[in-house]
């Protein structure tokens, strides 16, 4: 299939997003972004790739966040970005990453609020990725090789930070089925059939089915 969309995947930590990702991006021939994104927005705002690993979806205070979106909203110039403190120039610098890999055509990206900064794209097509506790543990713990506690542990704790983080930074809540075009359920469908599910609506989407 020969996609002109620009396809943003948030997933359950333990669901297999980022692979689904992987695979669906081969599949079109398309770029496949998800810490390369955060590597493209390093190299462009001259901030070290660890600051942004170290913020990586992760929420921050309600103040620091007003400050954030103001500055956003209303544009910036060098000076201030100079003076902005680091949570902010981190902000600011991965959604202008995003915008301008969206701007170099077709592609695929993970995490980030991506559909929610390129909500105003007609050919932005945003998927949530779910599927059930157990069946995320048992990959999880398999993956890591850990206690399947531990596994818990870690998907209660990604989850709700990917979650706060979502919901503080976009006017939707993560996980929410309104808050995207699709939802699937990778833990019943697998993987593959997730990919091929993804590409026909897709077809859908743009018209081609």
């Amino acid at each position: 299939m020969k996609t002109s969309s620009i396809i943003t995947i948030a997933r359950q930590y333990g669901s297999g997003g980022r692979a689904i990702g992987r695979r669906l991006a081969e599949e079109l021939e398309i770029p496949f972004y998800d810490k390369e994104l955060l590597e493209r927005a390093a190299n462009d705002s001259g901030i070290c790739k660890e600051m942004f690993e170290n913020h990586d979806e992760k929420p921050t205070n309600s103040f620091l966040y007003s400050l954030v979106m103001d500055t956003y909203s209303f544009g910036y110039n060098s000076a201030a970005f100079t003076d902005m403190p680091m949570n902010h120039k981190i902000f600011l610098a991965q959604f202008e990453a995003i915008k301008k890999l969206a701007g170099e055509g077709p592609c695929v990206m993970v995490g980030r609020c991506a559909d929610y900064a390129l909500a105003e794209l007609d050919n932005c097509f945003s998927v949530f990725i779910h599927s059930d506790l157990d069946t995320r543990i048992r990959r999880i713990a398999k993956e890591y090789d850990m206690k399947d506690n531990k596994a818990r542990d870690a998907i209660l704790k990604t989850d709700k930070s990917r979650s706060s983080y979502y919901n503080y930074y976009t006017n939707k809540r993560w996980g929410d089925a309104t808050s995207y075009n699709m939802c699937i359920d990778s833990g019943k469908m697998g993987f593959d059939k997730t990919v091929k599910c993804i590409i026909q609506a897709l077809k859908i989407f743009e018209g081609q089915d």
